[in-house]
């Protein structure tokens, strides 16, 4: 059985920490993944950029609508995760866009944050 483990957390205890602290958390992070594949628990692991790269994408009477951030209805719940290769934002939406269940609820569209990087 899989079992997709969402990480949330306050994105201002972040912000509060210093660089050695960041780095400390990383440097946790990343020894937690390796034990995790030497046990055979890992299937994959991203961390996500901020939620204000979100968009989330919503078709209705086949029409699209995108929206900044990943402001779905608090009454729809995570149902599902689909990693995609996609040349750009634009390509990510169209590809959201055909997914099935963007007609009955909403696809939210989040690029990988790579770690190492800027």
């Amino acid at each position: 059985m899989k079992y997709l483990c969402q990480v949330w957390f306050d994105g201002a205890i972040l912000d509060a920490m210093t660089k050695k602290e960041k780095a400390d958390l990383d440097a946790n992070s990343l020894n937690y993944d390796r034990d995790l594949v030497e046990s055979g628990h890992m299937i994959i692991a991203q961390a996500l950029q901020p939620p204000t790269s979100a968009v989330t994408v919503r078709v209705r009477a086949d029409e699209t609508s995108v929206t900044d951030g990943p402001f779905a209805e608090t009454k729809e719940a995570l149902g599902g995760f689909i990693l995609i290769e996609a040349k750009d934002l634009n390509d990510a939406i169209r590809v959201a866009a055909g997914i099935p269940l963007a007609k009955l609820g909403a696809i939210e569209v989040r690029p990988i944050h790579e770690f190492g990087t800027k």
